[in-house]
């Protein structure tokens, strides 16, 4: 079976053609670090139509998720240079809805979804305060002083694992540095620590400017590169690099 891996920032994806829809054990198998390809995550990608994409995302542990923002913009990058679609101005369709992207190169301008506040205002897990909020899955924001020296992998799976998160959640470290820079660390459900995420970077813009008042657009700095966020009537929007990587054959 022919693959493309594709990265955003560091956050690296195996695509494959559907129509497929991989098992766990493949996918753990296929993301393996030391014995398969290695990756974040799998992309299975269709065209629908002169304007439209499909799109199903799982991560690393096999469990297939709702969204991923930096694959929905290596999707839509991949799609666009492989002529599935005639414009750079196109739709990728996921499990939560319709994305519009925008293709500038080895940039990408997406509509990542609609921030919500899950459930309540504030949780306190293992004695901090998380907000939490969805953007189409779930995560949970803190704030810190440093994100350097913030205990993400101590408590990144004690929160991503709490009960009151039936379906897990992401895990996002957030330290402010101006009026609308800000810095995160991201635990992704079912990965771990990884040095960046699409909806993990939204929801650290998205709560720093509703609780903190940071200014729009957010520049969010992940330890893989930076993304700018910004929210309008729509919902909000993310603009960074996508990246391909190789291209490649696996075992089905």
């Amino acid at each position: 079976m022919d693959f493309v891996k594709v990265q955003g920032l560091g956050n690296d994806f195996i695509v494959v053609d559907g129509p497929f829809e991989p098992t766990a054990e493949t996918v753990v198998a296929w993301c393996a670090r030391r014995t398969g390809i290695g990756a974040d995550g799998v992309l299975v990608i269709e065209p629908v139509d002169q304007g439209t994409v499909s799109m199903r995302y799982w991560n690393a542990d096999g469990g297939e998720a709702e969204m991923c923002g930096n694959g929905l913009r290596c999707i839509a990058r991949l799609s666009y240079e492989r002529g599935w679609v005639p414009h750079s101005e196109f739709v990728v369709r996921t499990v939560v809805g319709d994305h519009p992207v925008t293709v500038m190169g080895e940039t990408v301008r997406a509509f990542v979804g609609v921030p919500t506040t899950y459930r309540t205002d504030t949780l306190s897990i293992a004695g901090i305060d998380f907000h939490p909020v969805s953007i189409g899955n779930p995560h949970a924001v803190t704030f810190v002083d440093d994100v350097d020296v913030a205990a993400v992998s101590e408590i990144g799976p004690v929160v991503e694992n709490d009960a009151l998160f039936p379906d897990r959640t992401n895990v996002e470290f957030v330290e402010l540095l101006d009026d609308n820079v800000i810095r995160s660390r991201i635990w992704e459900r079912g990965v771990g620590e990884t040095p960046a995420s699409g909806t993990g970077a939204t929801a650290s813009a998205y709560v720093a400017h509703v609780v903190k008042d940071v200014g729009l657009p957010v520049t969010v700095v992940l330890r893989g590169g930076e993304l700018l966020v910004t929210f309008d009537d729509d919902g909000a929007w993310m603009q960074g690099a996508a990246e391909i990587s190789y291209r490649g054959t696996v075992k089905p």
